[in-house]
């Protein structure tokens, strides 16, 4: 098995998610006492945060390059950017190595093309939902991507800062995230992508009418595909 690097820590609630599902999913591939080959580099995520909040993603870009390079020093043989926030910054990463980056998007787009959909709603930070970086990427593999509305952005945002970055779940924002999602399928998502790390931990499949994509599970999975490829 190849050494998976995680560039992870945005936010390590997410990050440990990643662990526990390369973990389990070597050991459904493998059997007995196996588990994952991987080192992780967990960034301090409030560096990071001001960064976005401040639009200066050279930085963020060149802090990410500095762990996927220490990551390649320290064995890795593939990489993960932990968090869907920060593909904004992927080719600069991808370019500081000589290692493969498994793109989160990528392997997102790949699983709703195999399930036969082609229109999906997207869920994710206001950076995420509103700009092109990963939009665009999805809309690549030929899918048709809808974003909520304005209310609806900022809500599933503030959520995912406020609350689920702090390893806080409350019911009143799983219930808005469903309504979120109801209102995405009344205008045509055949399903809907969980496009940031941290809201497989406040939704899931028993939330949404249509399809759900986690993406930390397919991305998780795909890497261990790969590693063991």
């Amino acid at each position: 098995m190849r050494t998976i690097g995680l560039i992870g820590g945005m936010s390590w609630e997410s990050t440990a998610e990643y662990y526990r599902l390369l973990n389990e999913r070597t050991r459904e591939r493998l059997g007995g006492l196996h588990s994952a080959k991987c080192v992780l580099y967990s960034v301090d995520f409030a560096e990071v945060e001001r960064l976005q909040s401040a639009a200066r993603w050279a930085e963020a870009g060149d802090l990410l390059a500095d762990a996927a390079r220490a990551l390649e020093a320290a064995g890795a043989e593939l990489l993960l950017i932990c968090t869907n926030t920060m593909h904004k910054v992927a080719d600069r990463v991808a370019a500081a190595v000589d290692v493969p980056l498994l793109h989160l998007a990528d392997t997102t787009a790949q699983a709703v093309r195999a399930a036969g959909l082609a229109k999906v709603g997207l869920l994710g930070t206001a950076f995420t939902m509103e700009q092109d970086f990963y939009r665009g990427r999805l809309a690549g593999h030929g899918l048709e991507v809808l974003v909520p509305d304005a209310d609806g952005r900022a809500e599933v945002h503030r959520v995912i800062y406020e609350e689920l970055c702090l390893g806080i779940v409350r019911e009143e924002s799983r219930a808005a995230y469903r309504e979120v999602i109801a209102a995405l399928v009344a205008r045509g998502a055949q399903g809907v992508v969980l496009g940031c790390t941290e809201i497989e931990l406040l939704v899931g499949a028993g939330d949404s009418p249509v399809p759900v994509f986690p993406t930390t599970r397919l991305h998780a999975e795909a890497a261990v595909a790969a590693a063991l490829g």
